[in-house]
């Protein structure tokens, strides 16, 4: 299934891709798409119940209503720096010996076709195609070898970044995390639709130019190292989103830089769960 968060009128609602068409599941008592994930299995038998014969006024089309974030509020987001072995020789950085980790406050998160805004304070705004995956079970020390037990899907994910405050000092952070700087979907693709989320193709496309191209089989750590890791620090609960890292081409990196521009279009692809676009805007 092709889980998404859309809006037809003042409230958003979550809804299930299918084809050109939505379905609506607010009907099916879910007020968003969390509470889908936080429901595990008897969840899941519910949508797919729903959808077997959903009412005519829950299925809209999908052009005609807008989308956003999956998760408008992830409990979580999650990052993984250098977690491809290019591009932390094109940063000029040592090849990580344990993940690198620094997160996103929830106010970064859009959807696609939302835009991503260029804020006034920065000069250096960059993109980072990469591949995120989302919890769907509560845990805390997983073991590797139980990843898929915790799993629920996969998204695309733009770490957008500000290179001028993000290298201002050693922590990260402050500059990934501007309002809209964390772009995903459109849409979390469950787990049974994707049979090794290592080896999927993976781009960055910018007004029709390909700047960003890999495979997620050269992740340095994998997601059942990510998971294990992570929750030996902290628990790990559903609707958290974990970027697992951006490949070589970002823009700080290139000759001359190439740096996010006002009438920009980013398509983030990763092979398998659609594509994730959003026009770039100058901050007003």
């Amino acid at each position: 299934m092709r889980l998404l968060t859309f809006q037809r009128d003042a409230h958003p609602e979550p809804g299930v891709l299918n084809g050109d068409e939505i379905v609506s599941l607010r009907g099916a008592g879910f007020p968003d798409l969390l509470s889908v994930l936080a429901g595990g299995a008897d969840a899941l038998d519910r949508v797919q119940r729903w959808l077997y014969d959903p009412p005519w006024g829950e299925i809209v089309k999908a052009a005609a209503v807008k989308l956003r974030a999956p998760l408008l509020r992830p409990p979580k987001i999650i990052c993984i720096g250098l977690n491809y072995r290019a591009h932390a020789l094109e940063s000029k950085l040592e090849i990580p010996e344990v993940p690198t980790i620094f997160a996103k406050f929830p106010t970064a998160a859009i959807g696609c076709g939302e835009p991503i805004v260029l804020p006034k304070n920065s000069t250096k705004p960059d993109y980072e195609a990469e591949m995120a995956f989302v919890i769907g079970k509560r845990g805390r020390h997983i073991p590797a070898e139980h990843w898929r037990d915790y799993v629920f899907g996969y998204t695309n994910f733009n770490d957008v970044s500000a290179r001028d405050f993000q290298m201002r000092t050693s922590q990260w952070m402050i500059g990934k995390t501007f309002d809209t700087f964390a772009p995903m979907g459109p849409a979390i693709v469950t787990a049974d639709e994707v049979a090794d989320p290592h080896a999927l193709e993976i781009s960055t496309i910018i007004n029709g130019e390909v700047l960003q191209h890999s495979n997620t089989g050269d992740l340095i750590f994998k997601i059942p190292e990510l998971i294990a890791h992570l929750s030996s620090v902290f628990t790990l609960e559903p609707g958290d989103v974990i970027a697992t890292g951006t490949p070589s081409g970002v823009g700080f990196a290139r000759k001359p830089p190439r740096w996010l521009r006002p009438g920009d279009e980013v398509v983030i692809r990763v092979e398998g769960l659609g594509d994730l676009r959003n026009p770039v805007v100058a901050e007003e």
